[in-house]
């Protein structure tokens, strides 16, 4: 358990040193934009990029993890969804409830805190899952929270739907250095010294900026005004992503194994412990975007950052991580 914290610990304390920062007002509101730029077109594609570059493509588009992993998002999209219309969610509500509950933190907090636990092989199974995250979770969400406005369009499909919102991943830097990485791993090909260089400062500085942004975001959406208090519902989501995400993933990634699909037992902890990271923060900017009650959504990010920090470690030693070998199961 000493040798997890030991890792947990700085990443976490770095998400509070964020959020003490905008708190005091060190960090100026006014600046946290600048920040998710920063991050989110420069930083964290080369950090993605230099991981990809430097793993097996195999291991990026494994069919198996990938197959996995969808099944079980769908899932938890379904319960969640079902779940906050029982609540009284309405539609655009009910569907980001569903993404949040289903879309883990894994590109600013997954990819380096799995790759310092679980060593470089971890980054091929998480990057697989991210894909399916940002592509089709991400967009089956969006467009369910257009059918709201829909209803008043009778000339907008739900196919139609579908692919007006697949323009919100196509228009995101992640799955575009991550397709590159896989074409310069499946190549072979290495920038040039320089070029190299210049993505190796960037990628280095993905980790710590992105974790400080999200302790930012975190105190800047506490005060977003809800359309409902739903104490309830909140703590329904928060207990969905921390718990029977990462359950159901790992019964059904131990089931394939045992009905002879290839899985390590690298794969398996890498996929089951990104699905017992705190929910994507960049939800609730999607959320203000598309109308919804981001208020909600930023509650649910902030309890399950908080939350997580104590499940995440319990579910590590739960696997016998031990980051000073990296071995995992």
């Amino acid at each position: 358990m000493q040798a997890i914290l030991a890792v947990t610990v700085p990443f976490f304390a770095l998400i509070l040193a964020g959020y003490v920062a905008a708190q005091r007002g060190w960090l100026p509101v006014a600046a946290i934009p600048g920040l998710n730029t920063f991050v989110l077109f420069f930083a964290l594609p080369c950090m993605l990029l230099r991981f990809c570059m430097n793993t097996p493509l195999a291991e990026l588009l494994d069919p198996v993890i990938s197959s996995l992993y969808v099944a079980c998002a769908v899932v938890v999209v379904s319960v969640a969804l079902l779940l906050a219309r029982f609540m009284g969610a309405g539609p655009r509500d009910s569907a980001f409830a569903a993404l949040v509950a289903a879309f883990p933190n894994s590109g600013f907090i997954g990819v380096p805190l799995l790759v310092a636990m679980l060593g470089p092989g971890a980054a091929g199974p998480i990057i697989c899952t991210m894909l399916v995250d940002m592509m089709l979770t991400t967009s089956a969400c969006l467009a369910w929270a257009q059918r709201e406005r829909s209803a008043h369009e009778p000339a907008t499909s739900p196919t139609a739907a579908f692919l007006a919102a697949l323009k919100a991943p196509l228009t995101n830097p992640l799955p575009w250095s991550i397709v590159l990485g896989a074409l310069m791993s499946g190549f072979q090909l290495q920038f040039v010294g320089p070029v190299d260089k210049t993505i190796s400062m960037l990628a280095d500085a993905a980790s710590p900026v992105a974790l400080f942004t999200i302790g930012a975001v975190l105190f800047r959406s506490r005060s977003a005004p809800s359309g409902q208090a739903r104490s309830a519902l909140m703590g329904s989501v928060v207990a969905i992503k921390l718990i029977v995400h990462p359950a159901l993933v790992l019964g059904a990634a131990l089931t394939a194994r045992a009905m002879g699909a290839n899985l390590s037992d690298l794969q398996v902890a890498a996929i089951t412990l990104a699905c017992c990271l705190p929910s994507a923060s960049n939800v609730s900017i999607l959320a203000e975007r598309h109308g919804a009650d981001s208020g909600l959504v930023a509650r649910i990010i902030l309890g399950s950052t908080i939350v997580a920090f104590v499940t995440f470690t319990l579910w590590a030693w739960g696997f016998g991580v031990d980051p000073a070998s990296r071995a995992a199961l």
